[in-house]
């Protein structure tokens, strides 16, 4: 039998692709549902909280929170129905309410949770979800929520128990009640903001007035409108002299009364120097005077001293360990679990950690396997299993089931505390007052040096030309403004 061969290529039947099983996706938070899948309304769900949320949702005719964006919600809460018990207390619902009497109290909670647009529009439709809550705001940038409810309907717990519920547990801490701290510092920050409008105005409208003088076009404006725009810009200088510029030289004046000759020195003496020699140039008509130099340097200055507080902001260089430790602990007491400010719980009394509650203070355990999260002590990430009679320090997180420890220190006086307030100062901001005294210290010589230089050029000046005692002596001092290394050490750490 004879074997034909042909060109064509023989053609290979592949087998049957393997099918594979897709993992579909909760409807409520967008992961995929790999452990379980609920089945639900014909959707899916990774958990009974997104379940939960899903339905909550639904029965307050809020179902077009899906619509905003697709799977933008957040994983439903799975907290224990005790962790916000702490807050019937009244003394601690009196440190975090706004306001309150009989009908109505107002709560502002910090939810790290807020991400998105919907969050805001889920958030601010609270009174749906509950006849209690009258009103809900939510301030996007500081992911604050305020809310105002009626007390008689629903109390703080059940409150903070609904966010928890929707994915928005609140961020409760011992750091919460010194929020209002915040409001001088705000009142400081708009007077900032304020004076720095006010040079910036003044520094672009005396440039403009100034064209004239930097072009030389005295032959185009009369000598009488080179008068009048001087004067013009006497008048708009003076915001800036009294009130831009005022901080400068009371803390140059307060620093010369203690005999301490800070920075400002030379920028309060440079600032003077300025004004008084414009004022003088414009009033007898020497010249058009540096009014337009007077608004931008404290213009730049003013503008140096709010990107240092922004960056300090940015970097939360005054959190301390209040921050993160929960306003209560639950005490264990021959009559049951009761609930503690953390700031009277003392050694020698025995505390329930629940699984994913902080150890507020040194402790002994006394009872269960302790599987205890040191990262925000360490950084190390694996936990570490607890026997009882081990010691346990402060800060680390139960990982386990729930134990019961015996407190060995005040909260205060834990191990952590004490690291803390050591060396917890944050690296950049040690090294801004490392620079301190050595700021202190250049300002002090560069004064002295200037005032030298100065004084040096009015003898010089008396005896070779007199008449240019003044313009000689004002030009030093402006022109040897630490305008530079006022600016430098705010832009260099921003």
């Amino acid at each position: 039998m004879a074997t034909i061969l042909t060109d064509k290529p023989r053609q290979v039947k592949a087998p049957p692709a393997p099918t594979q099983k897709t993992t579909p996706d909760c409807y409520h938070c967008g992961e995929p549902c790999a452990q379980q899948v609920i089945e639900h309304e014909d959707h899916a769900f990774c958990c009974t909280g997104c379940q939960t949320v899903y339905d909550i949702l639904k029965d307050g005719q809020l179902g077009g929170y899906y619509k905003l964006q697709q799977r933008t919600g957040l994983k439903g809460g799975q907290l224990q129905g005790t962790a916000y018990d702490y807050l019937d207390q009244e003394a601690v619902a009196a440190q975090l309410l706004d306001f309150k009497d009989e009908h109505l109290a107002r709560v502002t909670f910090y939810v790290p949770g807020i991400h998105c647009s919907s969050c805001i529009w889920l958030l601010e439709k609270l009174p749906k979800l509950h006849g209690g809550i009258q009103w809900a705001g939510v301030q996007f940038v500081k992911k604050e929520l305020s809310v105002s409810y009626h007390p008689d309907k629903i109390g703080l717990k059940e409150l903070a128990q609904l966010l928890a519920q929707l994915g928005y547990a609140p961020e409760i801490n011992l750091a919460s009640p010194n929020k209002r701290k915040a409001a001088g510092q705000g009142r400081q920050k708009r007077s900032l903001l304020l004076k720095i409008g006010v040079a910036g105005f003044v520094f672009g409208n005396t440039m403009l007035l100034s064209l004239p003088a930097y072009l030389d076009v005295k032959a185009l404006i009369a000598p009488e409108f080179t008068r009048f725009f001087g004067y013009v810009n006497l008048l708009l200088a003076l915001p800036v002299f009294f009130y831009s510029a005022r901080d400068y030289f009371v803390t140059a004046w307060q620093g010369l009364r203690k005999g301490f000759i800070s920075m400002d020195v030379p920028i309060a003496l440079g600032i003077l120097t300025l004004m008084l020699r414009s004022t003088l140039e414009v009033v007898y008509g020497w010249g058009h005077g540096y009014f337009d130099s007077l608004a931008g340097l404290v213009f730049f200055l003013l503008l140096g001293k709010w990107y240092q507080h922004k960056t300090y902001q940015a970097l939360s260089f005054n959190r301390d360990y209040k921050s993160y430790f929960p306003m209560a602990a639950t005490v264990l007491t021959d009559q049951g679990p009761e609930n503690v400010l953390l700031k009277d719980v003392k050694p020698g009394m025995v505390l329930l950690i629940r699984h994913g509650e902080l150890i507020p203070a040194d402790a002994t355990l006394n009872q269960g396997q302790g599987l205890i999260d040191y990262s925000f002590v360490t950084g190390e990430a694996a936990p570490v299993n607890k026997v009882p009679g081990q010691e346990l320090f402060a800060g680390g997180r139960q990982q386990g089931q729930a134990i019961e420890v015996t407190v060995t220190k005040a909260v205060d006086q834990s191990y952590l505390t004490s690291l803390w307030n050591q060396q917890g100062m944050a690296p950049a901001e040690g090294a801004a007052m490392g620079l301190t005294p050595l700021v202190a210290r250049v300002g002090q010589y560069f004064t002295i040096v200037v005032l030298l230089l100065a004084l040096g050029t009015a003898l010089y000046w008396a005896w070779a030309n007199p008449a240019m005692i003044w313009q000689s002596v004002s030009a030093v001092l402006i022109v040897a403004c630490p305008c530079a290394l006022a600016l430098a050490v705010p832009f260099a750490f921003g």
